[in-house]
């Protein structure tokens, strides 16, 4: 018990000191592990492991959505908020139909995403 809570301390505190394009490469790295986990639920037919670790994917994606300034940075950031929905809807539809397939192709978009990021923001 001790042990699981020092470890959401010290994540806690980690989040709470890195820049934020660190923390954005975090949330695109996150959709890609939760996807993977969701994936291998489907694969299992494990229903509970599927809702939540998609329900996790979703959770970030809707964060990242959250966090776009159409103001500053209007054409792109409505470019992503139609691409981040984009991929919501397929996470939805992968667990709605069992189709791991649809989550390969948001982990797809999620990597291309997380590359041009790294790039775009020397982040490594």
């Amino acid at each position: 018990m001790y042990g699981n809570n020092a470890h959401n301390i010290y994540a806690q505190n980690n989040v709470e000191i890195e820049s934020p394009a660190k923390l954005t490469e975090m949330l695109y790295e996150g959709v890609l592990r939760f996807n993977a986990q969701a994936k291998r639920a489907i694969k299992d037919k494990n229903i509970e492991k599927r809702v939540y670790w998609m329900n996790r994917s979703t959770a970030i994606i809707t964060e990242l959505i959250a966090t776009l300034d159409m103001k500053q940075q209007g054409n792109i950031s409505q470019y992503l908020e139609g691409l981040y929905n984009y991929q919501i809807q397929l996470i939805v539809d992968a667990g709605n139909e069992n189709d791991f397939t649809k989550l390969d192709e948001c982990s797809n978009v999620f990597k291309v995403l997380l590359e041009a990021w790294r790039e775009s923001t020397n982040v490594a």
